[in-house]
């Protein structure tokens, strides 16, 4: 097997769970050319399993010495919680997936007693309430939205017609929100569940980022590409962004007209970003 570099969970746009019951799937997912792997210990697994999981994954872990994955362990207050932390000081584990995160205290405590760093996942109305200190909280890396639990919680009704995932709205606001107030990376979006539509995860993805994501949770290898694709930025949107920051250049830092269409502080503040992103993907 063939290791990726230490993953950045910063400049990660695709995350992809296997069940740490299925130590030979951390291989495949790899291979998968994820951002990042995410070694589950909570929903994939049975209670019955989960000692043995977690067990499984230390062991992989001693086996491929240069892996590097995160793990969503058990919610707090479950009886596997503490030993889930205790299994995540692992060197082979760069971060830990906090499941129905609800406070700035159990992010430090996560923090605390893995030293790894943590993304905690929102998807209850308390985790919504705390979302600020959550955010702000140190050793917090990225905001990662539960939309399934939530819809359960809150009797949210998806409507499978509708693209925009309109009922989530306001509740993806809020995490964009609270991520850029707390100067974190744009969050992680929910799992799309039809692993066999490429072209409609492709517009999943594509939502997702129009909406200030700046990745996608992945059940299935298929998926990383097309995610990959509708985060990386278009030739046209570089070439686009590539002349706007010689245009602005060449005005001295005056307002300056590009294709007819007035080029001002905003506009070239998303060219830049544009041409950022490239930078840190290497496209």
């Amino acid at each position: 097997m063939s290791a990726p570099a230490t993953p950045n969970l910063a400049r990660a746009r695709t995350f992809l769970f296997v069940p740490a019951s299925r130590p030979e799937r951390i291989a495949k997912a790899i291979s998968a050319h994820p951002d990042v792997v995410i070694v589950d210990f909570e929903d994939a697994v049975a209670p019955a399993e989960k000692v043995a999981a977690r067990a499984a994954l230390l062991g992989w872990l001693d086996d491929n010495p240069t892996a590097r994955v995160t793990v969503r362990i058990n919610a707090a207050g479950t009886s596997w919680h503490e030993t889930d932390l205790i299994a995540c000081r692992h060197p082979g584990i760069v971060g830990v997936v906090l499941p129905k995160a609800e406070s700035a205290a159990q992010i430090a405590h996560v923090r605390d007693a893995s030293s790894k760093q943590v993304l905690p996942i929102i998807e209850t109305g308390a985790g919504l309430e705390a979302l600020a200190e959550i955010a702000k909280t140190p050793g917090c890396a990225r905001l990662v939205f539960g939309k399934l639990d939530l819809a359960v919680e809150l009797d949210l009704v998806p409507d499978e017609t509708d693209p925009e995932e309109l009922v989530f709205l306001p509740y993806r606001a809020m995490l964009v929100l609270a991520s850029q107030r707390a100067k974190l990376p744009a969050p992680v979006d929910g799992v799309f569940t039809a692993i066999g539509d490429a072209a409609a995860l492709g517009r999943y993805a594509g939502r997702a980022r129009r909406h200030g994501f700046g990745a996608v949770l992945l059940i299935h290898p298929a998926q990383v590409g097309p995610v990959t694709a509708a985060f990386t930025p278009l030739p046209a949107d570089i070439e686009w962004a590539k002349a706007v920051r010689a245009a602005a250049e060449a005005s001295g830092g005056g307002v300056v007209v590009l294709s007819d269409r007035m080029i001002d502080a905003p506009v070239i503040a998303r060219a830049e970003r544009i041409l950022a992103a490239v930078e840190s993907q290497g496209t």
